[in-house]
């Protein structure tokens, strides 16, 4: 369970939960990255986070309520899922990746997948939320016609690289 908030402000209580850099990038890179395994998120680190960071992430997004851990057995790896709260931070993701665009200097390998969340808007957040839940909370499949959004940020960021 998440531990109290320093006040009752909802935006210290959100800046508690997720606000340093690392804490939202491993939440990205489970959520864009399809990377739900300890090994693969530090692999996979475009920023180069160091295993003690990560670890210590990991444990506090858990703690938070943002991520779940499965419970591994001897000799095999721990998955990570996102929860309800984590899934919802996509417009989030979204609106993060289009203040970079539009502000900072960004990769075209790397900005493909903000391009594409702002293109779509609500309705493809929406759809992409759906499919996480699918992944991450076990949730019937929706019907769809076409590629899933997973699928077209997976083809955009090749087609980029």
């Amino acid at each position: 369970m998440a531990e109290p908030a320093r006040s009752g402000c909802p935006i210290n209580a959100a800046v508690e939960a997720f606000g340093d850099s690392w804490s939202l990038l491993v939440l990205r890179d489970i959520m864009f990255g399809t990377r739900r395994y300890f090994r693969e998120l530090l692999a996979g680190s475009e920023e180069g986070i160091a295993s003690n960071i990560l670890s210590d992430r990991l444990k506090r997004l858990v703690k938070a309520g943002l991520l779940t851990r499965e419970d591994a057995g001897p000799g095999k790896r721990a998955a990570y899922s996102l929860t309800e709260a984590s899934i919802q931070l996509v417009p989030v993701f979204a609106h993060l990746g289009s203040w970079g665009l539009e502000h900072r200097p960004t990769t075209e390998r790397l900005r493909v997948r903000a391009e594409l969340l702002a293109e779509g808007g609500p309705e493809l957040w929406s759809e992409f939320m759906a499919e996480l839940r699918v992944v991450h909370l076990g949730a019937p499949a929706p019907a769809k016609d076409g590629p899933g959004v997973l699928q077209r940020l997976a083809a955009a960021y090749e087609a980029a690289v």
